[in-house]
């Protein structure tokens, strides 16, 4: 058992999963909405409402199956078998390998403020990016618990700027820049769809605390509140920022500007104020990606204890880190991150990004499925218990299936190929297991 002072406590699995929800895709949400209108703050709410439907799987789960490394895989695999698990820990782990490189440039693109030759050198870039990918990997090489400090202090950083411009905007709303209420051309329907399911995909990272379960102390209570609480924090967080930028700023303006908070806040404090708004989104960028690679090294090291992956996953180094997830992880994302910056094939980086988005969603569903499963298979179930099962799991496929029609046809069936894709990798997985236990 591990020493409780060395593991993750509240406030630090709170932080995983704000700072890896809290990315810095969040500073363009208020642009990408503003073509919309009003009307996409229905859909924050819907995003919000789905949010928290899947957060309290997530917070039954991490109580049915306590110090569960693995978080999804660890639940699908329980209640669906090795197969099901092992599909949600190959598209889980390829998604987060994308969104850390896609996360890099983010880091990088804010850089560039401070440092413009960023913006038009890519070997200076590519250079950046590799340094900063490999510094945190050695971070999260030194032990959970250093890792854990760092996204604690990271996200309290990153949230500052976003809730300082959402709560002083407040008071330089105009409310006639929300007008026309629905200004996407499409009919109402239409419309919330679109905005639900864009500003979904900034509460990806609803998990994140599940994943490195074992090493949280009293973990099947401490995952459950770190979940919801995490989940709340950053519901209030992206509506306050995004209702008072789309107050202060005219939407013909909004939908064109890129850099929607750093306009903001030279409404509020001045120009000077854009230089501590991007330090805003470096920090955040710079959390997000300290977050997903601690992930890396977990998710892989659940899943080769169940002889699903190569042996080499579970070994760990003298802090007790899975290192080896963290090294070939990293070597991916600095592959993909290097795509971006290759004229050749940056075009296949973003389809690659795009894919991903469907393959996160599997996990929510094979997990909705498990623990319906789990919670009925108890033998003194009552009554309320198995309605309340019933009715949330009910929900959360619902709500599922309405973002995998919001992402539109084209987009799921590429992810279902991309996740199908491991079988062949299962199928040897099984075999060397079997070979194994027959010696």
């Amino acid at each position: 058992m591990q020493d409780s002072k060395k593991q993750l406590g509240l406030w630090t699995s709170t932080s995983l999963v704000v700072g890896n929800m809290i990315g810095a895709g969040v500073f363009m949400m208020p642009s990408t909405l503003a073509g919309f209108g009003g009307i996409s703050l229905i859909g924050w709410v819907c995003s919000a409402i789905g949010a928290f439907f899947i957060a309290k799987v997530f917070s039954h789960l991490s109580k049915l199956l306590p110090a569960a490394d693995g978080g999804p895989y660890a639940y699908s695999q329980k209640g669906l078998g090795d197969f099901a698990g092992f599909l949600v820990a190959w598209g889980y782990l390829v998604s987060v390998w994308c969104t850390n490189a896609a996360i890099t440039v983010s880091f990088i693109s804010a850089m560039s403020t401070f440092f413009p030759k960023l913006a038009t050198n890519p070997y200076l870039a590519i250079g950046v990016g590799l340094s900063t990918i490999w510094f945190l990997s050695w971070i999260n090489s030194l032990g959970i618990l250093t890792s854990g400090i760092l996204q604690l202090v990271t996200t309290i950083l990153k949230i500052v700027p976003i809730v300082l411009i959402g709560i002083v905007g407040l008071f330089y709303i105009q409310w006639n820049h929300f007008l026309p209420f629905n200004a996407s051309g499409t009919s109402t329907i239409s419309a919330i769809t679109a905005t639900t399911t864009l500003t979904f995909f900034a509460f990806l990272g609803i998990e994140c605390a599940t994943i490195p379960s074992g090493s949280v102390a009293n973990s099947a209570a401490t995952v459950a509140k770190a979940t919801t609480l995490g989940t709340l924090i950053a519901t209030v967080v992206y509506i306050l920022s995004t209702v008072s930028i789309m107050g202060m700023i005219p939407a013909a303006q909004l939908k064109n500007s890129v850099t929607p908070f750093a306009d903001a806040a030279v409404i509020i404090w001045g120009q000077g104020a854009k230089y501590w708004v991007s330090a805003g989104v470096a920090i955040s960028a710079f959390g997000a990606l300290n977050g997903y690679i601690l992930i890396q090294g977990q998710m892989p090291y659940a899943v080769a204890k169940d002889q699903l992956f190569p042996k080499l996953f579970t070994r760990k180094n003298e802090k007790g880190v899975p290192v080896y997830g963290i090294v070939i992880s990293s070597i991916f994302v600095s592959v993909f991150m290097i795509m971006n910056y290759t004229k050749g094939l940056a075009e296949q980086f973003q389809f690659l990004i795009l894919l991903t988005t469907s393959t996160i969603l599997i996990p929510y569903v094979f997990c909705t499925a498990s623990y319906l499963l789990m919670r009925l298979s108890v033998s003194d179930i009552t009554k309320n218990i198995f309605t309340s099962a019933i009715v949330l799991a009910a929900l959360t496929f619902i709500f599922c299936i309405w973002i995998m029609l919001g992402l539109g046809y084209e987009t799921v069936f590429w992810g279902f190929v991309l996740t199908m894709s491991s079988v062949p990798i299962y199928v040897f997985a099984i075999w060397k297991r079997d070979q194994n236990q027959a010696k």
